[in-house]
């Protein structure tokens, strides 16, 4: 297996949808069509504060992970947050997630950012198995509100 880690392309949208699909059925979560659309646009504008890069083996994509860029007030510098981390069932513990994660820090490293930061599921124990070796378990807790009035559209980006 030879992974090449890269930012998705026009042509990756029907590959990256079958494998955004799949990560969105392992959280549980539904994945509208709307909702695909709108991530889609938001990875292909060079705009957008959201980055896509799929894990690429061959001509199949096996992997994805979803970045942006956000401010560190105490620090007084940016870190680079990983929002969305997935491999595919069949190709994992081959290396994807390490080669995807290894490309997220080389990115934040050229950009000149103090820090990659993600977060995972309190079950999700073998994806933390990899994310102990490649990176320090944090304290924190995370909260959220969620917002009834919160619509999904491209313009609200």
């Amino acid at each position: 297996m030879s992974i090449e880690v890269r930012p998705v392309k026009d042509g990756d949208f029907f590959a990256w949808l079958d494998v955004y699909a799949k990560y969105a059925e392992f959280y549980d979560t539904e994945l509208t069509d709307q909702k695909a659309l709108v991530l889609w646009s938001w990875l292909t504008d060079p705009e957008h504060e959201e980055n896509g890069l799929v894990a690429v083996d061959g001509d199949r994509i096996v992997g994805l992970a979803n970045v942006r860029e956000f401010a560190r007030p105490l620090e007084g510098d940016r870190g680079l947050f990983l929002d969305d981390l997935f491999v595919v069932e069949e190709e994992r513990s081959k290396g994807v997630g390490a080669a995807l994660i290894q490309h997220v820090r080389s990115l934040a490293e050229e950009r000149g950012l103090g820090v990659v930061q993600w977060i995972t599921a309190q079950d999700n124990t073998s994806a933390q198995q990899l994310y102990d070796q490649v990176a320090e378990r944090t304290a924190w807790v995370t909260y959220e509100i969620a917002l009834a009035g919160a619509r999904v559209d491209a313009g609200n980006a």
